[in-house]
């Protein structure tokens, strides 16, 4: 049972990742029509300003959780999470809906989590956001710069998964019954409990693999991936982008790879080994094909 256990959530990840890829070109391919049918370019962005962004965040909300007790901030950061599947089940709509449908299907979706945090639902609405964010960052970044990006966020995951920042903000998120992850049960059963009943604190106990009740694979480890495939879908057509995504799929299957068999269940840095998995898929895109 324990290896069934562990290819469970081997398999479930890849599936994870193959349904928000599919689901991220979909978006992004209605999204290219209705920009070149109304004639409108967008401006490519360089990468300063999307680490600024990303690494002003993670140093705003380390010392909001560092000295504010997570307990006065449950409301604030479930609503936030909340806001954020509404804005994701919103772009993924938009296009190709009415405006109020789009509106009232995303509040709808927000709301719902807010108040009844399902696994499977939970899960959902983190395939839909992160499709909407690799679709539209992916606009208006080029491939060299979704790579750098990468690179740079992966020196990031190395490091604050050695020094303990990672599961530190994880845990502190887990208390307000919020986290920007993937959750994978072992049972089937368990994909329809309530994160908040469940508890989610115990996604991160220091247990071995095979004592926890649930996996978690982090939203970034898929999100950057998708934001990469669509900067190369725009750039070098849609067959190549698969290319790269294979690649990606292979580096995070290297990282549960370690993460299984290598280090035995303990914390894994998984965007390094998706990231170099992605370089050379798209070295090999860009040069030999």
């Amino acid at each position: 049972m324990e290896k069934r256990s562990k290819f469970d959530v081997f398999w479930w990840s890849g599936l994870l990742f193959v349904v928000s890829l599919a689901l991220t070109f979909y978006i992004a391919n209605i999204q290219k029509k209705y920009l070149e049918a109304n004639q409108i370019t967008l401006p490519q962005v360089s990468p300063e300003v999307p680490l600024a962004y990303f690494f002003g965040v993670v140093i705003l909300f380390g010392i909001i959780l560092f000295f504010i007790p997570v307990s006065k901030l449950k409301i604030a950061l479930r609503a936030m999470f909340a806001f954020l599947y509404a804005w994701g089940m919103f772009i993924a709509f938009v296009l190709i809906l009415p405006f109020p449908a789009a509106v009232i299907i995303a509040l709808a979706a927000g709301s719902v989590w807010f108040f009844i945090p399902l696994v499977w639902l939970h899960n959902l609405l983190m395939i839909i956001t992160l499709a909407a964010v690799g679709s539209v960052f992916g606009f208006i970044l080029s491939p060299w710069t979704a790579l750098l990006l990468m690179v740079a966020l992966s020196i990031y995951d190395f490091l604050a998964v050695r020094f303990g920042y990672m599961l530190w903000m994880a845990r502190k998120f887990s208390e307000s019954d919020t986290l920007p992850a993937f959750v994978i049960p072992k049972k089937g059963s368990e994909w329809n409990l309530n994160l908040r009943a469940a508890g989610f604190k115990q996604l991160l106990e220091d247990k071995p693999q095979a004592e926890r009740g649930f996996s978690i694979l982090g939203g970034g480890d898929i999100g950057f991936p998708l934001l990469l495939s669509v900067a190369v879908f725009l750039s070098y057509g849609i067959s190549k982008a698969l290319i790269v995504a294979a690649f990606s799929l292979v580096g995070l299957i290297g990282a549960y790879c370690i993460h299984l068999f290598l280090v035995k269940g303990k914390p894994v840095p998984a965007l390094p080994p998706i990231t170099c998995a992605s370089i050379i898929g798209f070295l090999i895109v860009h040069y030999l094909i």
